[in-house]
Formats: structure tokens, C-alpha cells, sequence
């Protein structure tokens, strides 16, 4: 992708940052963000040496994304509120961001002349099926707020592209994880988290039995599919994921192993909207656009674990 003008919402987040900094650098990338849950410190040089146009706003503002949305060619919408548990206990919030925020974008899109917008959703639609590998064509069974928004989206996606005719793409997301993965929140992701307490020597804390297995996916695959989806004649739902899965007590040890420390394992009570097994069949995705994973878990692991320990400062939250 070369030469387009770009909206990346949710761009101060971790998926989000991952995706401007891969195409600012030939194109002209606005980033929209409310540092709700976004960091602002992921994006800071880059605004300021005017290598992106950063927007401090909300996707629940329709006036400022129509605004924004002016010859924009492709938008990118990563904006949420994230986290399955955030989403238990606060439902409201989660649906705000996550529905009205996601018609709000496909309207200014519509309305806008974009010529795709590429919507990040989430494995989690498919909630507690037995089934595996998980694949587009399956019932989805949302067990959460915050999946149910992620299926609605994909619905209004598919109803734009039938309706309107603009183009859209849903990406499913399979536990994506890299630079930039915020540890210190208590809704965080299993591996910022485990990382962190592997560098500063502390227990690495598993909820539930450890059994529960994940497809885990390197950001940097997750931006390339995003690209690939974009520039297709591709539209529909996509899981975006590698094919493999792990147990998170395998994940612990490998992280244990890479990292060289020596941080105990410990278990708490399983968390609330957590479904059991997670693995992805990308078969559609590949045919589609051509999408296939580039890294194996153990080398992502090795350059996350290589950033967390250059970048990110142990004893003091992330800059927000």
C-alpha cells in the first residue's frame, strides 16, 4: 500500500500503533484516538515530527469522523473498548464503543467515498463451541459484551457492503500479541502480563487450570493481513491467526525459557467469559488475499520479549 490517505482508529493502542507505524511510512496515516484506553506516549514522536496526523477524539463522535473522514481512501477501525472482562463490567461502555462507535465509522465511511474499511473483530464471537479448528462458516455464540459487539459490527459491516456498497473487510483476530502490549492493566493479555513479571522476577499468574489452549498471533502478521484484506476485491468475515495452538501453561515455560528467568508459576480462579479452547482454521484468508503467518510463536515471543526489555521500564507504568 503506497500513497493513500489512511484513518487507523484506535491508533494509539497496541494493534493500532503496530498498524500506523507500517504504513506511515509511504503513506499519510491519520490516527484517531481518545486515550481511554489508547496510549499516547505509542504514537508521541511520531505526531510530533508530523509523520502521522493525530486526532484526539471518539469514534462516538459522528461530526468529527465526518470531518476527518474527508478523501480518505481506507479506513482501518481498531477502536474498542478491549477485554472480555473490562466488557462483564461495564457493558455499557463496551457497547457504546463497540456498536454505535461502528455504525458512526460506516456511516463517515459511506458518506465519505472510502473505498474499504477493514473492521478488527475478535475470536471471541465464536464463544464455547467444541468444534476445532474454528471456521468462518460456525454458529457464533458470544459469551460476552464485549464479543457480542465485536458479531454486531461484523453484521453492520456485512449490511454496508450489501446496502451501500462499501467494500468491508472483519478480521477475527486470534489472541494477538507484540510491541507495545500494555501489561499494567488488570484486564491485560496473558503474555504482556507473563513477560513483565518474567523480567522483574515475579510470579507468573495463570487463571484457571493452565489446560485452556490459545492461537496465539504476532501483531506484525495481524498488520500484514490488514494490508492484504485491504488492498483484495476481498469482503466478508476472517479469522487471522496461525493455525496452531498452545496451552497457557506450555505458553509460561516457553516464555520462562526464552527469557532465561526463573519466575514461579502460580494459579488464581478462572475469569468470567473465558471459553475453554481457541484455534483458528485460516484456510478462507489464505485463499482469499493470500494471507499466511510469517512468524512461528517462539520467534514472536523472542522479538517481544527483546522489545519489552529494550523499551519498556519495569518499575513504571507505560506513558500514557
Amino acid at each position: 500500500m503506497k500513497d493513500k490517505i489512511i484513518v487507523v482508529t484506535g491508533g494509539a493502542g497496541f494493534i493500532g500503533s503496530n498498524l500506523a507505524e507500517a504504513l506511515m511510512e509511504e503513506n499519510d496515516v491519520i490516527v484517531i484516538d481518545d486515550i481511554s484506553t489508547g496510549i499516547y506516549g505509542n504514537i508521541r514522536s511520531w505526531a510530533e515530527q508530523n509523520r502521522i496526523r493525530f486526532v484526539k477524539g471518539s469514534i462516538c463522535d459522528p461530526i468529527l469522523l465526518k470531518g476527518t473522514f474527508r478523501d480518505v481512501e481506507y479506513v482501518f477501525h481498531n477502536a474498542a473498548i478491549p477485554s472480555v472482562q473490562r466488557s462483564v463490567k461495564d457493558p455499557i461502555r463496551t457497547n457504546e464503543a463497540g456498536i454505535t462507535g461502528t455504525l458512526n465509522i460506516l456511516i463517515a465511511a459511506r458518506d465519505s467515498g472510502v473505498k474499504k474499511v477493514v473492521f478488527a473483530s475478535s475470536s471471541s464471537v465464536y464463544g464455547e463451541t467444541p468444534t476445532l479448528p474454528k471456521h468462518e462458516g460456525m454458529v457464533s455464540t458470544p459469551l460476552s459484551p464485549y464479543s457480542l459487539t465485536k458479531l454486531a459490527g461484523e453484521h453492520y459491516c456485512r449490511l454496508f457492503t450489501e446496502l451501500y456498497d462499501l467494500k468491508t473487510v472483519s478480521l477475527r483476530y486470534f489472541n494477538v500479541y507484540g510491541p507495545r502490549q500494555n501489561p499494567d492493566s488488570e484486564y491485560s493479555a496473558a503474555i504482556p502480563c507473563f513477560i513483565k513479571n518474567a523480567l522483574e522476577g515475579k510470579p507468573l499468574v495463570i487463571y484457571g487450570d493452565g489446560e485452556q489452549t490459545r492461537d496465539f498471533t504476532f501483531v506484525k502478521d495481524v498488520v500484514r493481513a490488514n494490508v492484504l484484506a485491504a488492498e483484495s476485491n476481498a469482503t466478508g468475515v476472517f479469522n487471522i491467526a496461525t493455525g496452531r495452538r498452545i496451552s497457557i501453561n506450555d505458553l509460561a515455560k516457553l516464555i520462562l525459557k526464552i527469557s532465561g528467568r526463573t519466575s514461579s508459576i502460580v494459579y488464581a480462579p478462572p475469569r468470567h467469559g473465558d471459553v475453554r479452547h481457541s484455534l483458528a482454521d485460516i484456510s478462507r484468508a489464505h485463499e482469499s488475499f493470500g494471507y499466511s503467518p510469517q512468524y512461528s510463536l517462539e520467534d514472536g515471543l523472542l522479538e517481544t520479549i527483546s522489545w519489552f526489555s529494550r523499551n519498556y521500564c519495569m518499575t513504571e507504568k507505560m506513558e500514557r
